[in-house]
């Protein structure tokens, strides 16, 4: 019902939805510190002012929740059905080609700049949805939400606000996995270790160490300075080292030290093996350096053989494990920090259905004693699933299927959305199954013809769920 009148809409309006796109695009979102008023930062802040005063100008009803929230309603009626995007954005990082990060610009098909797909795209997406529904006339009998949030890459502090305000719709989806359907997401562990040592001043030495950008990304690049090598020695251990690994090392020399650059590929940390990981790779080419025998060389050792480069699967740690329903455990070392006297680091662990406190984090725990490191956490992130059978996941997967031609079915993912503490909440799009949007990587992208494919869909639901 109304398929051909959604359809004719939306094409219709695919250069407003793109420029309405890149309009949120151009503003650098990602996480600040906390000004009055703003408690993501600027950032944050601008980002959900332009986005409410959008849909304020689309005739909507909109709220703002203190700044940490914003929703946009499509009428007065019963609530029925949430949708659940976010503006925030992850840092830029290194190594964009086709545009500037917050430069959004259109490539042929593609979309490219930061949140494009993650998550602005589809939230613009969303709202041109309920546009088509709204301007279309086609009558409701109950209320559908879109919600804006501003701290998903953070934590999602924003949405546990507006939830302590607001009830759970009964229905709600995020526009922030991918298609079919993800009714089921892994828990995870976000492991947080430390070791202590006595320095030493014998060289060659290590002078520090500096990798990541946050928990959820595997680096891309990663950093360390080390003291009184002979030039040669870096030079030679670089080119042996990266065939090895395929992570690319650069050398800058400053008097009796050098600055090692590992470059690496950046990847979402739920999807670990599309990277290639630069922290770890740089432990490697460390490990094989000739420095003074010290307690802080022996650890980065014991430590690399906890988390060897190329182990995405926890192997080495005690780890690895899977089941039907939400596949394999997935490991990706996103953090370090060393010094003379210390280390801090953070492993990013998503987890199966099968996994327990007991067979992940005291694993962990033991095998991290063993070699000399603490384990701080106590807890671990629940998995979250829905019933793929329920009326609302069939509505979601015959919508997709119509305006898709191809098979809707449900999947398992290991990134958390926003839903993930929901009880009748799933991620549903806003990329098509084969797509790599670079999502938390340089040259992030969306497909146009995607996200409005995405527009009809979310439209078709919108009428099916709330008539």
């Amino acid at each position: 019902m109304y398929k051909k009148e959604i359809g004719q809409y939306i094409d219709s309006h695919k250069e407003e939805m793109i420029e309405d796109i890149c309009r949120l695009c151009r503003i650098n979102s990602e996480k600040m510190p906390y000004k009055e008023g703003m408690p993501y930062g600027p950032g944050a802040f601008h980002a959900l002012e332009e986005a409410l005063d959008m849909a304020d100008s689309y005739g909507f009803t909109i709220t703002n929740y203190d700044n940490y929230v914003g929703t946009a309603d499509l009428n007065d009626q019963e609530h029925q059905l949430d949708i659940l995007a976010h503006l925030d954005v992850v840092p830029a990082g290194e190594g964009w080609k086709e545009t500037e990060p917050f430069e959004p610009v259109v490539k042929g098909d593609k979309l490219f700049g930061r949140g494009t797909s993650d998550d602005k795209g589809p939230a613009v997406a969303a709202l041109y949805a309920m546009r088509a529904v709204k301007e279309l006339n086609i009558p409701l009998k109950k209320n559908v939400r879109l919600i804006l949030g501003t701290d998903e890459e953070c934590g999602s502090s924003d949405i546990a606000h507006y939830y302590s305000i607001e009830k759970e719709a009964p229905m709600t989806f995020s526009p922030d996995g991918a298609f079919p359907v993800v009714n089921t997401e892994k828990g995870g562990l976000n492991g947080h270790f430390t070791a202590d040592w006595e320095p030493s001043d014998a060289l060659p030495k290590l002078v520090s160490i500096k990798a990541g950008l946050k928990v959820n990304v595997v680096p891309g690049k990663a950093n360390a300075v080390v003291a009184g090598f002979d030039k040669e020695i870096l030079s030679r251990t670089a080119a042996e080292c990266e065939n090895e690994t395929g992570v690319r090392y650069e050398l800058a020399f400053d008097g009796d030290k050098a600055h090692i650059t590992a470059v690496g590929e950046s990847a979402h940390a739920s999807t670990p093996k599309e990277g290639n990981n630069a922290l770890t790779g740089l432990l490697v080419y460390l490990t094989r350096l000739p420095f003074a025998k010290c307690p802080q060389i022996t650890m980065l050792g014991r430590l690399l053989e906890l988390i060897p480069h190329g182990d995405t699967e926890g192997k080495a740690l005690g780890i690895a494990m899977s089941d039907e329903i939400s596949g394999e455990l997935t490991l990706a070392f996103s953090l370090l920090e060393v010094i003379e006297t210390g280390l801090s680091g953070t492993f990013d662990s998503r987890c199966p259905i099968c996994a327990t406190k007991e067979n992940v984090l005291e694993v962990v725990r033991k095998n991290m004693e063993d070699k000399g490191f603490t384990l701080h956490n106590d807890s671990m992130r629940p998995p979250h699933h829905v019933d793929g059978n329920s009326v609302f996941v069939k509505t979601l997967l015959n919508a997709y299927e119509s305006y898709t031609g191809l098979k809707g079915e449900c999947v398992s993912m290991g990134g958390g959305t926003y839903v993930h503490e929901l009880k009748n909440g799933v991620a549903f799009g806003a990329s098509l199954p084969g797509t790599d949007n670079r999502m938390h990587g340089a040259d992030e992208f969306a497909v146009i013809d995607e996200l409005l494919v995405s527009a009809k869909i979310f439209a078709q639901v919108i009428v099916d769920l709330c008539s």
